[in-house]
């Protein structure tokens, strides 16, 4: 299992894996300990991946070596972020009945797109939902997620990452 670790410096973030460090987007409001819907802050702790998603009509397919699902995205792919729905945290089609995250956006943040581990075994209605490795958004800041270049992303792909650990701040 080929980990990754997430630090922070100042307002900065970086990923360390296998000797290398990448440079990485949190939360606009920083890390969490108790993570909530809407916080708009990345969850501390172990976040394991579990599928990728691409956007095929942008992107080439992504090569892992980790074994995790990949599934190109459609249209009508959503993420469920309403805590009183029963899909909450979970992908949805849309549209949906609930308030959802959609996949398919203009923007080309989620053109790859892993999802991480957070809230899903089994999901709590309201500690967060949506939190994916994904790429850079030009805000310069994520809403809960973590993301890097698709140099970078492709790269923790094909050596085989499986897990991230976002270690509190020192």
């Amino acid at each position: 299992m080929a980990k990754a670790i997430l630090r922070t410096a100042g307002d900065r973030a970086f990923l360390h894996f296998q000797g290398k460090i990448i440079p990485a987007l949190i939360g606009q409001r920083g890390l969490s300990l108790d993570k909530r819907e809407g916080d708009l802050r990345t969850p501390v702790g172990g976040l394991p991946l579990r599928r990728v998603f691409y956007r095929a009509d942008r992107l080439s397919r992504p090569v892992c070596t980790a074994g995790l699902p990949i599934e190109p995205i459609a249209p009508n792919d959503g993420w469920c972020d309403d805590p009183a729905h029963s899909d909450y945290n979970c992908a949805v089609t849309l549209p949906h009945p609930a308030s959802c995250e959609n996949l398919w956006r203009d923007d080309h943040v989620y053109d790859l797109c892993i999802v991480l581990g957070w809230n899903d075994a089994p999901a709590k209605s309201g500690c967060g939902s949506a939190i994916f490795l994904h790429l850079p958004p030009v805000s310069g800041y994520t809403e809960g997620c973590i993301a890097v270049e698709e140099k970078d992303l492709r790269a923790l792909l094909e050596a085989g990452l499986s897990h991230i650990t976002v270690e509190e701040p020192s």
